[in-house]
């Protein structure tokens, strides 16, 4: 995947301010934001769609949601949060890399 941005920036090829990294997923800031607090979730393993992840690949998916809810303090997301997962054009997925918004520090009016 030597054209994906998130492969890009997991292999350290585009420098990244990581809050959390673990040997399958990173969490980086969203560039765009779309509420005061916007993290991306990226597994390290490229996949454009859940669906060809494979029944062991749905193990990143599991550790990468626990490990949200376990660092959400640490992201000032203790008020709560909104997770969102772009699949497709029609859900305009901008980058062809499975990843996991993660929202909050405000009221979510959206």
């Amino acid at each position: 995947m030597d054209e994906c941005v998130f492969c890009k920036i997991i292999g350290g090829d585009i420098p990244s301010n990581r809050f959390y990294e673990d040997d399958d997923i990173i969490v980086i800031a969203d560039i765009a934001p779309h509420a005061k607090k916007h993290y991306l979730a990226i597994p390290k393993k490229h996949y454009k769609f859940i669906s060809e992840m494979n029944d062991a690949d749905l193990d990143v998916l599991r550790n990468c949601f626990k490990t949200i809810a376990k660092i959400a303090p640490e992201l000032g997301l203790e008020n709560g949060y909104r997770i969102i997962i772009n699949q497709g054009d029609d859900a305009q997925q901008t980058v062809p890399h499975l990843h996991v918004h993660i929202l909050g520090g405000e009221k979510l009016n959206f």
